[in-house]
């Protein structure tokens, strides 16, 4: 090895992405060493570390594997006690802090590595000790949402090298290149729970007690629900409360749940009584710096490929805020991330705590 080559960890999964970073990186003249976590999705450990080990064999690099179970132990935690609250998790935003930029980012350090990559599809400026987060190009596959919670320690040594490039752009690198995985689908499991269904893994480890479907309206029973943390707000399929006396035929809809009460309020219609026009953060995490500024103009995701809407953000004692909409939200969710944007430049995000109708 050259004595200036610098020393890039690309943490592996297996998959088409992480793999043509990999390629790119090493492409780029950087010495590239692999990082796979052992068995971060349970159904497929043994063929994801064979294919990555196949992988780095193929791109003729070093690959490191490492069981980082505990870590991922409390994204799990997390996800399972955030949904028996009543709330609706992000296990992604939470597992790309804890995890992948956290013990990942101290095994490179460890092994001298100066910078860290992942596959995901974002950008990152660093300039003059600034490291700046920006949407990637492809904006069907801009994944910057989740990383809203990371430290500019974390994406001091950040590197993503898919940030300029389409999904089918990479697609073709990894064919061009005869790579392995260039055929492999994308994932959209929860990885910790694998091909299972949600409601399935929630009855089959954390069993609730049934209870009362409301109408928020009239405040009548209308149905019996199986478990209150199987259930989403907006949402519509498998509430089993069609055709009850009283119905105008319109469809229901999950409004709220107590989760204290046991109770899950639906509503009918078109859905206004999912608009909201503001909510509360108790947490904002700033990305590059707080604005002195009280209140700001930005751009707002309240979920994973929403389109950009116009809010204000006021800022409260310590790092709380209060996001107002410019125009009304539909189903914004306790639990969720509302994420802020200046253009196309990440400037924070934070838990949705508090939704204001």
């Amino acid at each position: 090895m050259e004595s200036n080559q610098k020393i890039v960890v690309v943490g592996m999964s297996g998959g088409v992405d992480s793999s043509v970073s990999a390629l790119l990186l090493k492409k780029q003249g950087y010495k590239v060493i692999g990082l796979h976590m052992k068995g971060e999705n349970p159904e497929t450990r043994e063929d994801d570390e064979t294919r990555v080990r196949k992988l780095c064999s193929q791109l003729d690099i070093d690959l490191e594997v490492v069981d980082y179970s505990q870590n991922m132990q409390l994204v799990k935690d997390y996800f399972v006690n955030e949904y028996l609250a009543g709330r609706t998790p992000n296990p992604c935003v939470v597992c790309n802090r804890e995890v992948k930029f956290k013990p990942f980012i101290e095994f490179a350090n460890k092994l001298g590595a100066d910078y860290f990559a992942t596959g995901h599809y974002a950008r990152i400026e660093h300039n003059n000790g600034k490291h700046i987060l920006k949407k990637a190009i492809d904006t069907d596959k801009d994944q910057s949402y989740f990383l809203c919670q990371l430290s500019q320690k974390q994406l001091e040594k950040a590197l993503f090298p898919l940030g300029e490039l389409t999904k089918q752009e990479v697609r073709r690198i990894a064919e061009e290149n005869n790579l392995i995985s260039s055929k492999t689908k994308d994932s959209y499991d929860v990885c910790f729970i694998g091909s299972s269904k949600f409601k399935t893994f929630m009855e089959s480890n954390y069993p609730e007690k049934a209870g009362d479907i409301v109408d928020i309206k009239t405040g009548g029973t209308v149905g019996k629900h199986t478990g209150i943390s199987k259930y989403t707000i907006g949402q519509r399929k498998g509430l089993g409360v069609g055709g009850k006396s009283g119905s105008n035929g319109q469809s229901w809809f999950v409004v709220k749940k107590d989760v204290k009460n046991n109770i899950l309020y639906v509503s009918q219609g078109e859905g206004d009584a999912l608009n909201s026009k503001a909510l509360i953060s108790n947490n904002m995490n700033w990305l590059i710096k707080e604005p002195d500024e009280n209140v700001i103009k930005a751009k707002a995701k309240f979920r994973y490929r929403q389109e950009d809407q116009e809010v204000l953000v006021y800022k409260l004692e310590k790092n709380k805020v209060r996001i107002e909409f410019e125009k009304p939200q539909r189903a914004v969710t306790v639990g969720q991330y509302a994420v802020l944007y200046n253009d196309d430049v990440c400037i924070g995000g934070a838990v949705i705590d508090e939704v204001i109708n």
